[in-house]
């Protein structure tokens, strides 16, 4: 079992947020897979199913923690126990204010460089998990982060954040693949480039 694990705000007024680019981007996983459906479990909305790999069926729980951002630890951490999984199992993908819109990055372990839905986490999941970093600018002042992560993707910008939705989708695959962390940050980024670099 692979833990999917996205971070954002539980309720309709966020659901659009840059903020919720974690959210959207298991909602994605779980429509282009037919995973489902989604449950109340766990603090959180989540859903299981089964990702065809070259090598047979991979089980994976896609979990969207209805904490708030700020507290989604408890309820990775409880998925975790449940399933008895450790940091390996594991991968989290949230909106990443140091990387360009429409950059997407894969890595395993460092700091939380003051998120706070990873700072949770880390401090209730021991080891080095796997984050999909998923770009979506900073407003340029430090005062502005929050209405900044708080505010819609706006409409210029939903094609390429579409497009990286998809990408993530479509490379689930590569994401379980042991060793796969490259393969599925290139394919992602080949399916969907960033604007910059159309």
């Amino acid at each position: 079992m692979h833990l999917i694990a996205g971070l954002g705000n539980p309720g309709a007024k966020y659901a659009a947020n840059r903020h919720n680019a974690g959210f959207m981007a298991v909602e994605a996983i779980a429509a282009h897979w037919s995973l489902g459906p989604w449950r109340k479990r766990f603090q959180g909305e989540a859903c299981e199913g089964v990702i065809q790999m070259a090598d047979g069926p991979a089980r994976v729980l896609l979990l969207k923690p209805q904490t708030y951002y700020n507290e989604a630890g408890r309820a990775v951490a409880e998925a975790m126990r449940f399933f008895r999984l450790d940091a390996n199992d594991l991968t989290v993908f949230h909106d990443e204010l140091d990387l360009a819109p429409g950059k997407f990055r894969l890595k395993r372990g460092g700091g939380h460089a003051g998120n706070n839905g990873l700072r949770s986490i880390m401090s209730h999941v021991p080891g080095d998990f796997r984050r999909g970093r998923i770009g979506i600018g900073h407003p340029g002042d430090k005062s502005q982060v929050t209405n900044w992560v708080l505010s819609d993707v706006p409409k210029a910008d939903r094609d390429w954040f579409n497009a990286l939705m998809d990408a993530i989708a479509r490379s689930a695959p590569l994401l379980l693949q042991p060793g796969g962390d490259d393969a599925f940050q290139t394919r992602v980024t080949h399916l969907a480039p960033a604007p910059d670099s159309a």
